[in-house]
């Protein structure tokens, strides 16, 4: 996700319906204050988990990463639960059923993306995506934002991973989308400071 969207307010702010200060992206809406506080930022490993983690960001590409969230659970029901070899079978049968199905993102250069993407997975050694994607994560801890002015949209890092992984073939894995990944798998920490997350 990524929390560079002009709609944003810069600070953090304290919840109507609890007691906890977050990161003002996070708003009121339950599903957002959900993911900020349990997945957003939290380290997250495993191929299938960093697969489906691509995946979902280069279909937030231009959309709001809300409307992502709210599809997730469909995205998961025809994506196989988005393990690899399950969707590295998919023929032009599945792109024709995914086109249709108004529960996800209805692009075809995405599905196709994600489609080839999990390909290039499959090729890979079991935990190689885990490692090559990680491997990447910064090694020096920055000063926490205070605002999200202070948050880039992208970084070196994120510019090499996306390099990298271009390199071998994925798509939909820009820097931008790729620092998106790397904020909510948790390889950055971009919490605000004062907010509850913040560690």
């Amino acid at each position: 996700m990524s929390v560079r969207s002009p709609s944003l307010v810069l600070m953090t702010i304290p919840s109507s319906v609890d007691d906890r200060v977050r990161c003002a992206w996070a708003g009121e809406d339950p599903e957002y204050r959900r993911y900020h506080d349990e997945e957003w930022g939290r380290p997250l490993h495993g191929d299938r988990a960093l697969f489906e983690k691509m995946a979902l960001e280069g279909f937030q590409a231009g959309l709001s990463w809300i409307t992502i969230l709210r599809k997730r659970p469909r995205f998961r029901a025809v994506f196989s639960g988005f393990e690899p070899a399950a969707v590295a079978s998919f023929g032009e049968d599945d792109v024709d059923r995914l086109l249709a199905d108004p529960g996800i993102v209805r692009n075809r250069a995405k599905i196709e993306a994600t489609i080839g993407n999990a390909r290039i997975v499959q090729g890979m050694a079991p935990g190689e995506l885990d490692a090559l994607m990680w491997s990447f994560a910064p090694t020096d801890r920055s000063p926490r934002p205070r605002s999200m002015a202070d948050v880039p949209a992208v970084t070196a890092e994120s510019q090499a991973l996306s390099k990298a992984l271009r390199a071998r073939g994925f798509r939909f894995v820009g820097p931008t989308t790729m620092y998106a990944l790397m904020q909510s798998a948790g390889m950055v920490d971009d919490h605000l400071e004062g907010c509850w997350r913040a560690e």
